[in-house]
C-alpha cells in the first residue's frame, strides 16, 4: 500500500489491535484516510514518527516500509516474534520476505550449510533465531527493526527485551488486596481478547480442556460474543483416554453457549497430508503437527480467524518447569563452584546413562545448577554432548561456538531475581519464540488461516510482569478466575495434562513406519523432519 501521495509504501504481514485508537490520534494532527485498514495506519504512524513508531504499536507484525525520498528501507517485527521476517544480504541486494522458502525460490541465495541452525536444531528440536540453515539467510530477531540504505544493511537494534520489562516494573508503594489483583488481571484480559477479535469476519476459538483456551472462550463471550464458533482436535488413538479432550471440550462449548465442532485425526490422516505437512514447514521442527490440522479443520468449518490460548503456559508458569528448574538450581548451585567435578561425571556416566535412562542426567551435576544450564537440560531435544554423533564434528564446533548457547540463555533470565520471571523469560524466548510462534504461523498460513494469540499480548505481558514484581504471582488458576461466568469445576480443578499428539505412535506403528528404529521421546520425528521437511532436504 501507499500513502496519499505516493511518498510511501509499505508491505505488512499481520494485525494491528489497536490501529483505530492510533488512527483517531493521526486524525487529530491532521492526517487523512483513504481506507479503513490497519495497513494506512502504518505509513502515518512512520510519516509522523520514524524508527519510534513501534512503540506505540500494540499486535503482531512484521512489515517493510519503502522511504523514496531518503532512499532507505525500514524493516520491523513485533516483540514477541508471533509473525516471522527474514533477509539475505550478499552486499549488492537486500531480500526479505515471510518465510525462508520465499527467498531460496528466488534464487541468488546463499544455501551453504549454516552450522548454528543445524547444531540448533538438534539442541532444541527447531532452529533458534536468528539463525536458519542457511549462511545466507537470517531472521530479523523479535522485538527489533533495522534500516537498510545506500550505506548498506545496518545491524538490527532491539525495542523489547523482556529483561528490560522486568528492569522498568515498579513495586506498588502500597499493597495490593486480592480483590484489586483479580480486577486488574481481569481487566488485563478481557481487554487483550477484545482487541484481538476485532476482525470484518467471524473469529473462533480453538478449545482444549485446558484453562487457557476455556479462558479465553469465556472471555470472548463476556466481550459480547454471543455467536461464538469453537473448535476441538481429537485423536483416534486417544479416545477413552485421558488424552482425550474432546468430551470435556463439549461440555465447555455447551456451558459457554458457544457452537461446537469437533474435528478427528488418525494416523491416516497424518499419513495423507505428510508430505504437505513437511512442504508447508518454513524450518525443520518436532512440533506444529497439532497447529497443521486443527487449521485445516477450521477452515474446513469455514473459519478464517481463530483465537489460540498459546501463551498462557509461559505467561502464567502452567509447566512443571517452573517448580523443578529453580528446585534444581538450589540443590545444584554448590557444584558450579567446581567445574571439573560436573565434567568428569558427566563423561564418566554419559555412555552408561544413555542405555538405561535418559541421557540428560549424565548433565545434572555440570549444567543444572544455573537457570539457563538447568533449562537446557530440561527442554533440550538432544545434549551438547550428543551431538557429535549427529553431525560432523566440526560442524558441531563451528555450530555451539556460534551459538554461545549456555551465554545466551543466562541473558535471558537478566533483570530480576524473581525465580517465577526467570523461567517466564527462558519460555517465552527460547520455546515460544523459536518453535509454537513460527510453527504457528506456517500451519496456519498453509491453510490461509489466521490465528491470534490473546495471551501473548505487550499490554498483558506489562501487568501481569508488574504483578509478579510486586511478588504476586500469577499463576493459571488466577487467570482462569477471572471470567464473570466462572468455568466448570471439572476444568479448574482438572490436572494439567499438556497439549499432546501421537506422532510417535503414527512415526512407528505398522510395517510402513516413516522411521526404523524408535529413539527417545520426539528424536525420531526429529531425524525423519531434517532430512524429509522442505527445508531440511535442500542442505
Amino acid at each position: 500500500m501507499a500513502n496519499g501521495d505516493g511518498s510511501l509504501q509499505v508491505v505488512f504481514n499481520g494485525e494491528i489491535y489497536n490501529y483505530r485508537e492510533l488512527r483517531r490520534e493521526m486524525e487529530g494532527k491532521g492526517r487523512r484516510f483513504r481506507s479503513a485498514s490497519d495497513t494506512e495506519v502504518l505509513l502515518h504512524l512512520y510519516a509522523e514518527h520514524g524508527a519510534d513508531m513501534v512503540h506505540h504499536l500494540r499486535g503482531m507484525y512484521a512489515f517493510a516500509i519503502w522511504d523514496p525520498k531518503n532512499r532507505r528501507l525500514f524493516l520491523a517485527r513485533d516483540p514477541f516474534g508471533i509473525k516471522p521476517l527474514y533477509f539475505a544480504n550478499d552486499g549488492n541486494t537486500f531480500r526479505f520476505a515471510s518465510q525462508v522458502k520465499a527467498l531460496l525460490k528466488g534464487g541468488r541465495v546463499d544455501t551453504s550449510p549454516e552450522s548454528a541452525g543445524h547444531v540448533g536444531f538438534f539442541l532444541w528440536g527447531s532452529v533458534p533465531e536468528p539463525y536458519t540453515l542457511y549462511k545466507g539467510v537470517r531472521a530479523l530477531p523479535a522485538g527489533s527493526y533495522m534500516w537498510v540504505n545506500n550505506a548498506g544493511a545496518h545491524q538490527p537494534v532491539r525495542f523489547f527485551k523482556i529483561s528490560d520489562e522486568f528492569s522498568r516494573a515498579k513495586e506498588p508503594a502500597t499493597e495490593i488486596s486480592q480483590h484489586e489483583r483479580r480486577e486488574r488481571l481481569h481487566t488485563a484480559l478481557k481487554d487483550s481478547v477484545e482487541h484481538h477479535m476485532v476482525a470484518d469476519v467471524p473469529v473462533g476459538v480453538f478449545l482444549s480442556s485446558g484453562l487457557d483456551s476455556t479462558t479465553i472462550t469465556a472471555l470472548a463471550t463476556e466481550a459480547g460474543q454471543s455467536d461464538l464458533r469453537t473448535i476441538t482436535l481429537g485423536f483416534h488413538e486417544y479416545r477413552g483416554t485421558e488424552n482425550d479432550e474432546t468430551p470435556l471440550a463439549a461440555l465447555i462449548a455447551d456451558h459457554y453457549g458457544t457452537a461446537h465442532q469437533t474435528q478427528w485425526v488418525a494416523k491416516a490422516d497424518f499419513r495423507d497430508n505428510l508430505n504437505k505437512l513437511l512442504d508447508a514447514m518454513d524450518q525443520p521442527s518436532i512440533d506444529g503437527i497439532n497447529g497443521y490440522f486443527v487449521s485445516k479443520a477450521a477452515v474446513d468449518a469455514g473459519l478464517k480467524v481463530v483465537l489460540s490460548g498459546l501463551g498462557g503456559d509461559e505467561l502464567f508458569g502452567g509447566y512443571s518447569y517452573f517448580q523443578q528448574i529453580p528446585r534444581m538450581v538450589k540443590a545444584l548451585g554448590p557444584f558450579q563452584s567446581i567445574p571439573s567435578l560436573g565434567k568428569g561425571f558427566r563423561t564418566l556416566s554419559g555412555t552408561i546413562l544413555k542405555h538405561f535412562t535418559s541421557p540428560k542426567y549424565a548433565g545434572l551435576l555440570e549444567y543444572g545448577g544455573t537457570y539457563g544450564g538447568a533449562y537446557l537440560l530440561r527442554r533440550g531435544l538432544y545434549m551438547p554432548w550428543e551431538l557429535p554423533e549427529l553431525l560432523d564434528g566440526e560442524m558441531v564446533r563451528e555450530g555451539w561456538n556460534e551459538l554461545q548457547t549456555l551465554a545466551h540463555l543466562e541473558q535471558t533470565t537478566q533483570g530480576t531475581d524473581n525465580a517465577h520471571l526467570k523461567v517466564t523469560a527462558l519460555e517465552t524466548v527460547w520455546y515460544m519464540r523459536n518453535q509454537l510462534l513460527r510453527d504457528t504461523d506456517w500451519a496456519s498460513m498453509a491453510h490461509s488461516l489466521e490465528i491470534r494469540v490473546p495471551l501473548v499480548d505487550i499490554e498483558l505481558f506489562k501487568t501481569v510482569t508488574s504483578l509478579n514484581v510486586a511478588g504476586y504471582p500469577t499463576t493459571k488458576r488466577d487467570m482462569a478466575s477471572t471470567p464473570s461466568v466462572p468455568l466448570p469445576d471439572v476444568v479448574l480443578n482438572r490436572e494439567k495434562t499438556g497439549f499432546s499428539t501421537p506422532v510417535r505412535e503414527w512415526l512407528l506403528d505398522g510395517d510402513d513406519g516413516c522411521v526404523s528404529k524408535p529413539a527417545r521421546g520426539l528424536r525420531s520425528w526429529a531425524d525423519f523432519v531434517i532430512n524429509n521437511s522442505s527445508s531440511g532436504k535442500r542442505v
